[in-house]
């Protein structure tokens, strides 16, 4: 009986990878063809846009202002975005290559990351065309959410016939893993930052409990998140100096959808101003997540996650339920 049940074990996993290999096979068939085509932007570059976006992103750079302002670079999807109503120029490819990893059970989708090379600056009144690739799709890959594939798709962004960016955009089409593959003992890991050679002086600094600004030798200007050069000047060299830990909430969402493994909504994340002068993304802990409020004074602690992971948070001390500059201030919900 044990030899049989070893048998029909062995010819179910030999049918499974059979399976997976003839998905593969299928999946790579969609490298290479159109994702959009002959694609247009809904509105040329324009100058409100730009300075709505340097005011987000706090980016006072005086190239990006005047009669001669470029566009910032990282504004290049920007322009291709489709807003509410989308567009009319996607292929029947990218639904189809979908459609297919929902029928293999992979029904879960996560942005992982994305890549832009910028060949030349965008300028008020440039008007946008783009196509865009299904550039690759993986072998099936085991992450800690699950069995799938990465999707990346590439987006060429032209001027007339001139070449003015290009932008890689990948996705990861997975099953969730379940909670039976997981120990009884072991929760879900909080997900690893992205530590690259531009970030890793801050993540040091992290795990020594020391949160570092980057300041540019040549202006001094204080930079969040960390670049490899400065937004003001340009300059390259940089030095840092610690944050005295102090600042208040300037904005912050409740995350109340879509759940991930290791985090358990709804959640405060907001969007720090500290007392130097630039802004990051935290959580904000100390209070309820329906008691965060705009202008709330805030200060910084560092949580230990698990042993390798250490992350900056900032905590609402007591008695200051409220007690923000917007008593009660709305809050975007997701």
């Amino acid at each position: 009986m044990s030899i049989r049940n070893g048998r029909d074990e062995r010819d179910h996993e030999d049918e499974g990878e059979a399976m997976a290999d003839e998905l593969e096979q299928r999946l790579k068939t969609y490298e290479g063809r159109p994702a959009a085509v002959s694609g247009a932007g809904k509105d040329p570059v324009n100058a409100p846009m730009i300075r709505h976006w340097c005011e987000a992103m706090g980016d006072t750079n005086p190239a990006y202002s005047g009669p001669d302002a470029i566009a910032p670079p990282t504004m290049l999807q920007a322009w291709t975005m489709g807003g509410l109503s989308g567009h009319t120029d996607r292929s029947s490819a990218y639904d189809e290559l979908l459609t297919l990893l929902d029928e293999a059970g992979c029904t879960s989708v996560v942005a992982t990351d994305c890549e832009q090379e910028y060949i030349r600056p965008l300028r008020p009144g440039d008007e946008i065309t783009f196509d865009a690739v299904i550039e690759s799709v993986s072998p099936r890959k085991t992450t800690k959410l699950g069995t799938g594939h990465f999707v990346t798709t590439r987006m060429d962004i032209r001027v007339g016939p001139d070449l003015a960016g290009t932008h890689r955009f990948r996705i990861l089409k997975y099953a969730p893993a379940s909670a039976r593959q997981r120990q009884p003992d072991q929760a879900p890991r909080r997900p690893r930052p992205v530590i690259n050679r531009d970030n890793a002086g801050f993540w040091e600094g992290v795990r020594e409990h020391r949160l570092l600004i980057q300041r540019c030798t040549a202006c001094g200007t204080l930079r969040h998140p960390w670049l490899p050069g400065c937004n003001t000047c340009g300059h390259p060299e940089w030095d840092t100096v610690e944050a005295s830990g102090t600042g208040t909430v300037h904005s912050y969402v409740v995350m109340h959808h879509p759940p991930f493994p290791a985090f358990d909504p709804p959640y405060a994340v907001g969007l720090i101003e500290l007392t130097e002068g630039v802004r990051m993304i935290s959580n904000v802990t100390g209070v309820p997540y329906d008691k965060v409020r705009i202008g709330m004074p805030v200060r910084l602690e560092f949580r230990e996650y698990d042993e390798e992971l250490v992350l900056p948070v900032f905590r609402v001390e007591e008695g200051l339920y409220g007690k923000g500059s917007h008593e009660e201030g709305s809050h975007a919900r997701r």
